[in-house]
């Protein structure tokens, strides 16, 4: 549950990254999954994290305190589809890269996917890099409010077999309607139950 949320501070370089001495979740996906509006949704405030129809919007790591610094949510750059120079999306990816693999409070990575689509290479790629690395993370597929609930199950194994994963290891998530929101909360808590922190 989330009582209390509230912005820290950006990041654009990884030297600056800071040591809050407490559990963090990162939050990856491509430009436009829903970022931002899964953020404000966990946390009930609408304006929370600056959502924008225009993809590619977060160019930095945004930090949130959560529960009085209980944990902290990092809000990392989308991948993907962003109208910019390759040079800036090469930085972002470093940015990215650096903080998955220096991180020290990093406890999981939720990966944020369109439950409407197949992953993207961009998105393969990236759990490539989490196994990788041996970052643990879990499978988040927004906008589920756009697909019948037949559908909705439909495409959960279509996530699911495209990124190697069981379907229940799969949450269905819409921002709009709340949908998953418990089962979100109910990982978070499993999460910081096991985290170890320095």
């Amino acid at each position: 549950m989330i009582k209390q949320a509230k912005f820290v501070t950006s990041v654009a370089s990884v030297g600056n990254i800071p040591n809050f001495a407490a559990p963090e979740i990162a939050i990856a996906g491509k430009s436009n999954v829903g970022k931002s509006s899964f953020i404000n949704m966990l946390t009930g405030q609408g304006k929370l994290a600056r959502t924008s129809s225009e993809p590619g919007r977060t160019r930095l790591i945004n930090f949130f305190e959560i529960n009085n610094g209980e944990f902290y949510f990092a809000d990392l750059p989308g991948y993907g589809y962003a109208k910019v120079s390759r040079a800036e999306k090469a930085k972002w990816g470093e940015l990215i890269e650096n903080y998955l693999s220096k991180s020290r409070n990093l406890i999981n990575v939720f990966v944020l996917v369109d439950l409407r689509h197949e992953p993207t290479k961009d998105d393969k790629l990236l759990l490539k890099y989490l196994y990788a690395y041996s970052i643990p993370f879990t499978i988040i597929a927004t906008k589920a409010d756009k697909l019948s609930r037949l559908q909705q199950g439909k495409c959960r194994q279509t996530v699911a077999s495209a990124l190697g994963v069981g379907a229940a290891d799969v949450i269905v998530t819409s921002s709009e309607k709340g949908i998953g929101k418990q089962e979100v909360f109910a990982r978070i808590d499993q999460l910081l139950e096991t985290a170890n922190v320095e």
